[in-house]
């Protein structure tokens, strides 16, 4: 996908996204053949001539004002991430200085120790890509046995969308997916190469029509903290609190990690899921973290 497209398919989908009246459009005369603001309703609102605002949703223009930018960015009502994602596609680094990001990426030994000595905290390791790169024993308990699938399948979207125990194992699923595509529309960004990314897009959007679906959705998403509601079927569903930790110095890496509220049913449920984990011996931890250092290697 080009830099111009990319700008043109989120500035499209940023105005149809927004009611004419909530912005104090009167009704038109003329029918409307799709949802939200016409192109001319934005240059208006940004206080722009409708030709330019076209050549800008065309790609067509070249240095864009700080002003102008944020006359766009106020009058389309975009969040602090979508403003950020608006002003990569319009100033992208110049190519000489616009790294690939690595298709294999590597985790470095304190990180993986760090993951493990975490245990009983739940602490899966992801990629830029959600691609699930190192784990514990209790990731594996809480979540799926990371280390019994392929190395090409241990990747967050790709579980979510095409397992279909997920539907259960979190009871408010477009809850979870919804973010999870959108936080990989975040990390896809035309104006830096990545095939491994449009690999994975490409193959979902053909098997899955809701990640299709998503991700015309064109929303964006940066992983952070909240509360998601968990199924495990030895204890029930749990309420629980995620928080995630941006990796420095790994080129997109982060760390998710998951707790219950002190003194409630799910912290309680928690403790006896992981002290019954007993399913998960030592001799597949050792196989679980052999896996996790081939997965480098595959």
């Amino acid at each position: 996908m080009t830099t111009s497209s990319g700008l043109r398919e989120f500035l499209t989908s940023r105005r149809a996204q927004i009611d004419p009246e909530s912005v104090g459009l009167p009704p038109s005369a003329i029918p409307r053949w799709g949802r939200g603001l016409r192109r001319e309703e934005v240059a208006a609102l940004a206080g722009v001539s409708v030709d330019y605002y076209a050549r800008l949703e065309q790609g067509r223009i070249g240095n864009v004002s700080d002003q102008v930018l944020t006359a766009i960015e106020d009058a389309l009502r975009l969040d602090p991430l979508e403003r950020q994602h608006l002003r990569s596609l319009v100033s992208p680094q110049p190519a000489r200085t616009r790294p690939r990001r690595p298709e294999k990426p590597q985790v470095r030994a304190g990180m993986r120790a760090l993951v493990q000595a975490m245990d009983p905290l739940p602490a899966p390791l992801q990629g830029p890509r959600m691609e699930v790169l190192a784990w514990n024993r209790a990731a594996s308990i809480l979540l799926t046995d990371f280390g019994a699938m392929p190395a090409r399948d241990r990747n967050i979207a790709r579980w979510l969308f095409l397992d279909s125990s997920n539907r259960t194992r979190y009871p408010d699923w477009e809850e979870v997916a919804a973010p999870t595509v959108a936080a990989l529309r975040a990390a896809h960004n035309p104006g830096r190469p990545d095939e491994a990314l449009e690999k994975l897009v490409g193959g979902l959007s053909v098997t899955s029509e809701e990640f299709a679906r998503y991700w015309a959705d064109y929303r964006l998403f940066k992983h952070a903290h909240g509360t998601k509601r968990i199924f495990h079927p030895t204890v029930g569903v749990m309420t629980l609190n995620y928080e995630t930790l941006h990796i420095a110095d790994s080129d997109g890496q982060f760390l998710s990690t998951y707790t219950a509220d002190v003194g409630s049913p799910a912290a309680e449920k928690l403790s006896i899921l992981m002290s019954w984990g007993t399913s998960f011996t030592e001799e597949d931890q050792v196989e679980s973290e052999a896996g996790q250092r081939q997965s480098e290697v595959d």
